[in-house]
């Protein structure tokens, strides 16, 4: 894989697209959105992740053929499912269950879902991490989607396999969103990522490295009180606030870490 700098210094050569608006929203996904089954700690983090902006800007349709990658909790799921389940198809690959925390992961996301499979409809599972990824069969999916997950990649070895399995796994056109936490201009990038925090160039870098072309960027999720530089990481910040008590009036105060929102287009002629 290539290093840090040499990814870094790709970005040297040419300019980064302007930042991108995102389109028009539909209402039906407004109305998923408003959802009352939507559980209420997922509602309150809205204010936050924006999250039909910036599906809008990825552009989702209710009919696509939609991958999430390592779906977590459920937060976009909850949105995702009711929202495709008429007319589109929707996939999740789960991690793949190498250790406790993947299996606790997968768990806490099957019992998510479990009570609302009705309203969800069929929700496809295949599996991303070592060994494994094959998210979708070749040129299927319109679009593959990932919300905060590329820093647990990159510290796992496999961000570049990861992305290639997204390349894949699109039909010659489709497209791929990327949220991840922004790391600072300043400091070179950490490859394994440990604070959690990937800079935004790097990430283009590499994506564009497996064969995508970079369509562009949203501003809709940043938070420049965000001054990535905390104890335990990103994690010091809400939702997880792992430092407990210890300065969490201030955490609060900072939010919810200040993340990039990216879209990538698999070339028609791959």
């Amino acid at each position: 894989m290539r290093s840090a700098a040499a990814l870094l210094s790709v970005l040297c050569l040419a300019p980064l697209a302007a930042s991108a608006a995102a389109g028009a929203i539909d209402p039906a996904l407004s109305a998923a959105i408003a959802s009352p089954e939507r559980s209420a700690a997922f509602t309150a983090r809205d204010a936050a992740r924006h999250p039909a902006e910036e599906l809008a800007f990825f552009g989702l349709k209710p009919q696509q053929n939609v991958v999430e990658l390592w779906p977590g909790g459920g937060y976009w799921t909850e949105i995702l499912a009711p929202y495709l389940a008429l007319g589109g198809t929707y996939t999740v690959a789960l991690p793949i269950a190498a250790g406790a925390e993947e299996e606790a992961v997968a768990k806490r996301w099957h019992e998510r879902i479990a009570p609302h499979k009705a309203r969800y409809g069929t929700i496809h599972e295949t599996w991303l991490g070592p060994g494994h990824f094959d998210i979708a069969p070749p040129n299927s999916a319109d679009l593959v989607l990932t919300f905060r997950n590329l820093h647990n990649w990159m510290e796992g070895g496999y961000a570049e396999e990861a992305l290639a399995a997204c390349l894949r796994a699109l039909r010659p056109g489709g497209v791929l969103g990327i949220e991840a936490h922004r790391g600072r201009t300043d400091q070179p990038q950490d490859p394994k990522a440990e604070n959690g925090y990937v800079r935004e160039d790097y990430a283009i870098a590499l994506a564009k490295k497996v064969g995508f072309e970079f369509v562009g960027a949203s501003e809709i999720n940043a938070n420049p009180r965000d001054t990535k530089d905390y104890p335990k990481g990103v994690w010091t910040l809400p939702p997880t606030l792992t430092l407990g008590d210890t300065d969490r009036a201030k955490y609060v105060a900072i939010g919810e870490a200040d993340n990039f929102v990216l879209k990538f287009r698999k070339p028609a002629a791959h």
